[in-house]
């Protein structure tokens, strides 16, 4: 299958190219590199063992979208291409919808135009807001309590009436990510934030590293057995396996609409995560309790069984792997260029 990736040197993206390679698929890059750095290209060439199609392109940029689109003449898209912090979002929300949701209105349009009928989304658990009850099915009342989980709901809006219109030929698969972490274990690709971090990971490894003083971890007094904040941590390169699987089942489904979380189906708390860290490095992990965030919610991990049973897929990878992954990128990645 041809399958055009936006935002294919991210975290998620990147790891994905790999995987759609692995499994035979053809794939073009379309990328703006604003989360992302050229030099991630090469390292999947050098994983892949493959040259990488790409094309630089803005996905707001309708003419040079549509030209790529109608260069490759893709058989599917898997829709990355994102602004992706929280707490920028607030800042800063006109930039995020005007990205996250006129972005893909505008990849539907050009896909539309090219006679391409089968998407991928990358959505986010951060469209439940918070959760009356854990597991989370997809089911769940949804509620986000930011702007960014709200331009991935207005996505996933956006392309359930794109599919429900008369005459559509669109099938979609949207894929609500619980929290993605670790790294491909070669060690040559992983989680890449710019700055300060917005993910609880890299904060981690970069304190393990010694290029952060301590953690801050924010709240103390949830109810959850240790009293740190609980989340369903998935690695991502089973998360990235999750949507070659995607694409299988849009091909071969009568539905043309599927949503599904993706995750382990296992909370783990802040706590745990910094201790298992601090086993696989071999040094206990500097952190400070500090009081709970604004909109920061107790617990939160995924029911994954309807990916399980639709997707044929599941996660494999332990919080061990996890950690071990991460601490590899770290180590031998994360700050080099190139």
């Amino acid at each position: 299958m041809k399958v055009l990736v936006t935002g294919g040197a991210g975290f998620v993206g990147s790891h994905t190219v790999v995987e759609l390679v692995a499994a035979g698929h053809e794939v073009q890059v379309v990328e703006n590199f604003c989360n992302s750095e050229r030099w991630i290209v090469e390292r999947i060439e050098r994983i892949t063992g493959k040259a990488l199609a790409l094309d630089e392109v803005d996905i707001r940029d309708r003419a040079a979208l549509l030209g790529s689109l109608q260069r490759f003449q893709p058989d599917a898209v898997i829709h990355f291409a994102a602004l992706k912090s929280v707490s920028e979002s607030a800042e800063r929300p006109a930039d995020y919808y005007d990205v996250n949701v006129a972005g893909t209105a505008t990849l539907l349009d050009v896909m539309d135009q090219v006679g391409c009928h089968r998407i991928v989304f990358s959505s986010s658990a951060t469209v439940y807001g918070q959760p009356d009850a854990c597991p989370v099915a997809e089911t769940a009342p949804v509620g986000p309590g930011n702007p960014y989980g709200r331009t991935k709901l207005i996505g996933e809006w956006l392309i359930r009436d794109c599919v429900a219109a008369p005459g559509a030929a669109l099938h979609a698969a949207i894929l609500r990510y619980f929290n993605p972490v670790g790294a491909h274990p070669s060690g040559l690709i992983g989680e890449l934030p710019r700055g300060v971090p917005n993910n609880l990971a890299p904060y981690i490894t970069q304190t393990a590293a010694g290029q952060r003083d301590y953690i801050r971890v924010f709240g103390n007094d949830y109810a959850t057995p240790d009293g740190t904040g609980v989340r369903d941590y998935i690695h991502v390169v089973d998360l990235a396996k999750a949507h070659v699987a995607a694409l299988g089942a849009l091909g071969g489904r009568r539905e043309r609409d599927l949503t599904l979380n993706l995750g382990t189906g296992r909370g783990y708390s802040v706590l745990e995560l910094i201790e298992t860290f601090a086993t696989v490095v071999g040094k206990p992990i500097p952190y400070q309790l500090q009081g709970r965030r604004a909109g920061d919610i107790g617990e939160c991990w995924a029911d994954p069984s309807l990916a399980n049973e639709v997707l044929g897929w599941r996660a494999e990878e332990s919080l061990q792997d996890i950690c071990t992954d991460a601490w590899r990128w770290q180590m031998n990645v994360a700050g080099q260029a190139g």
